[in-house]
């Protein structure tokens, strides 16, 4: 940090009056991203699947020096993209040592800061800002008032002081004011009541906020962002137009693209690092969790408008491993490898996170998810195991075969089973599984291939886990009309005379 710590010792630093005194927070978002730009370095680190699309949006939005909003689904990393902002204010930032708003020490707006100013001279305090202390936040909730967006009259201030309630020392300020030279960021904007809103107007327009009755014009040095979802889904409330016709840039991200670019977030958002030496996740466990939230996104009975969020297989792996977990220490496994059926161990992780259309209501939440789990199960079955001949497998449960898998059981018991299975074994070489692999490791393998004959419906599978010959299609003869139509008034019945 400097070690500036009066306004003389500041004059003598790089942070000059020429440097500070009209350099505003935009113009240093600004002159830091160009900085970024031109060295070519990642502009929000931890932020996948927005290089090409909302990225590039936000960067036009800063060079522009623009108020923005994104507008998304739930779980589309909007909070996390705009506390990211932070990166790209100066590391440090003097201001006059106690200022509830961090006045500018060349430049102050407040009457306490000005009136030190020109009784201390060069011998004001300074004190330093950091980025994270410049960054302000607020979850918009119907019971915001102007008072606390933007200030008040406080009567303890006055009584202690001794002040006139007509007074500037006896205003308390708001979130916005104590924003000032640093960023003020909005959750969920189309909950702030309509009145409230009209309270933004000024701050985003001519840059000033009034507070109360008191004849001052703050003006203010913030750089205002925004989040909301859609309007056509927050049916609780909406942005008023003119406060939407005053933001900058509007940008709309989303989810994912790929499956790939959502393992990634998985991976990088679950709590997944709990005893790494003997955890072993197999990536096809992690792409069918990544696929039921894609196959949710695709499916009628899921509300579009409400989104599935990034969330579900983040939680939904979360309690996989656990579930794995809890099943190697009961049987005291060397290894926490995941199989499937831990998968549907993890609906509570999944269940509360749809949001359902009618016909899913019906249905219920459970049944949901488990077609949706099958799905998944299905689609990458066919990534890994497209065009493999299991034509053996299918024939040993044809002939009467049968076997449970409950994902309790331990992996030595379960192995002996599915060993009993002609041509499995053989098979999961595919998934780059083989006889020297631990035990769980060919357990989860093996079940994981039943799963997605299963899905296929070219085996069955009841509630108890116990799978077996799946239904055959039943051939039904084709019809014939009753009556014999190529003859004159169809007057004879077919098989008789």
């Amino acid at each position: 940090m400097s070690v500036a710590r009066t306004l003389g010792e500041l004059r003598r630093s790089p942070f000059t009056a020429e440097r500070l005194g009209s350099r505003r927070v935009k113009d240093e978002l600004r002159e830091n991203l160009m900085s970024r730009l031109s060295a070519d370095s990642p502009i929000f680190p931890g932020i996948v699947g927005y290089d090409d699309t909302v990225v590039p949006q936000i960067v036009n939005a800063i060079l522009s020096r623009h108020n923005f909003i994104l507008l998304g689904l739930r779980g589309q990393a909007k909070s996390r993209i705009l506390r990211a902002l932070t990166a790209l204010l100066d590391p440090e930032m003097p201001y006059v040592a106690g200022c509830e708003i961090h006045d500018n020490p060349y430049t102050p707006i407040c009457r306490r800061c000005r009136e030190l100013v020109a009784k201390e001279a060069d011998a004001t305090p300074i004190a330093w800002l950091t980025p994270e202390h410049r960054y302000v936040e607020k979850l918009a909730t119907p019971d915001v008032t102007i008072a606390d967006l933007i200030g008040d009259i406080d009567p303890i201030k006055a009584a202690r002081g001794g002040h006139e309630l007509s007074s500037e020392f006896t205003v308390h300020y708001g979130l916005l004011p104590r924003a000032n030279r640093g960023i003020f960021a909005m959750n969920e904007l189309p909950d702030l009541a309509g009145k409230i809103q009209v309270g933004l107007f000024n701050i985003m327009q001519e840059g000033d906020v009034q507070i109360k009755g008191y004849p001052i014009r703050l003006p203010l040095d913030v750089a205002i962002v925004f989040s909301a979802n859609p309007e056509d889904y927050t049916a609780r409330g909406k942005i008023i137009t003119p406060l939407k016709d005053r933001i900058g840039s509007e940008i709309r991200t989303h989810y994912p693209a790929t499956v790939e670019e959502g393992m990634t977030i998985t991976a990088q958002e679950a709590w997944i690092a709990r005893d790494g030496s003997r955890l072993h996740t197999p990536k096809y466990v992690q792409e069918v969790i990544e696929r039921i939230a894609f196959a949710a996104r695709d499916d009628k009975k899921v509300d579009k408008r409400s989104g599935v969020s990034q969330r579900l297989p983040i939680s939904a792996i979360e309690n996989v491993i656990s579930n794995a977990e809890r099943r190697a220490l009961t049987h005291r496994e060397k290894l926490i490898v995941p199989r499937i059926s831990d998968i549907y161990a993890a609906l509570p992780a999944i269940t509360g996170k749809l949001e359902l259309e009618y016909e899913g209501e019906m249905k219920g939440a459970d049944y949901v998810s488990r077609e949706l789990i099958r799905t998944a199960i299905a689609k990458t079955f066919d990534t890994y195991l497209h065009g493999v001949n299991l034509s053996q497998v299918v024939q040993w449960f044809d002939l009467g075969g049968e076997i449970q898998l409950s994902d309790s059981a331990g992996a030595e018991e379960v192995l002996e089973g599915l060993s009993q299975i002609q041509g499995l074994m053989e098979k999961l070489t595919k998934l780059n599984v083989g006889p020297k692999d631990s035990t769980e490791i060919q357990v989860s393998a093996a079940e994981f291939v039943l799963e997605g004959l299963h899905a296929h419906k070219k085996i069955g599978r009841n509630e108890e886990r116990v799978f077996t010959a799946g239904e055959k299609p039943i051939k039904v003869a084709e019809k014939q009309p009753a009556f014999e139509r190529d003859e004159p008034g169809f007057g004879r019945k077919r098989g008789f005379n």
